[in-house]
């Protein structure tokens, strides 16, 4: 079985709340399950599977704490381990909906990690997003602010993939 860590960057609890949800569908111990604010980039070395989220702010900027959090992560190699983004956003910033998603893709990309469980964003009314890659949703966007409603169906979907790659 592979061990999974979960790291999220929260400024007002949502994606905090968010990562709680993923741990629970995924058996995940809340010990695995970490605020990059407390944590050491080093310590995803312990999981193989690495599920990292954060919310979207301002102009489409990601959280600061996993700003930060990232620096050190770019640094390491990370080809042996599977990689799984969410994000938190609010789909009336059209131009910026979940662009965290998005960033943590881009910034991680030279570091070689296998990127695992794209999700659709069906559903949702944005006109742009950087989590979109090449016409592909690179992870999981959860708008808790437009769509509460659907945060624990999508969230579980999410999950079941997530389960299915990783066998």
């Amino acid at each position: 079985m592979k061990k999974i860590g979960i790291f999220y960057g929260s400024t007002t609890g949502t994606t905090k709340d968010v990562a709680k949800k993923i741990g629970e569908q995924l058996g995940v111990k809340p010990e695995d399950i970490h605020d990059v604010a407390s944590a050491a980039p080093s310590m995803v070395g312990d999981y193989d599977v690495i599920i990292i989220g954060a919310s979207t702010w301002g102009d489409g900027d990601l959280q600061d704490d996993m700003a930060t959090f990232l620096d050190g992560m770019q640094a390491m190699d990370l080809r042996e381990k599977e990689v799984a983004i969410f994000g938190c956003g609010d789909e009336s910033m059209a131009q910026t909906f979940c662009n965290s998603v998005g960033e943590i893709y881009h910034r991680l990309h030279d570091a070689h990690p296998i990127f695992i469980a794209p999700f659709n964003n069906k559903g949702y009314d944005y006109s742009h997003s950087e989590s979109d890659v090449k016409g592909m949703i690179v992870g999981l966007c959860i708008d808790e602010v437009n769509h509460p409603e659907e945060t624990d169906a999508r969230i579980k979907a999410w999950c079941d993939e997530i389960k299915e790659e990783i066998c």
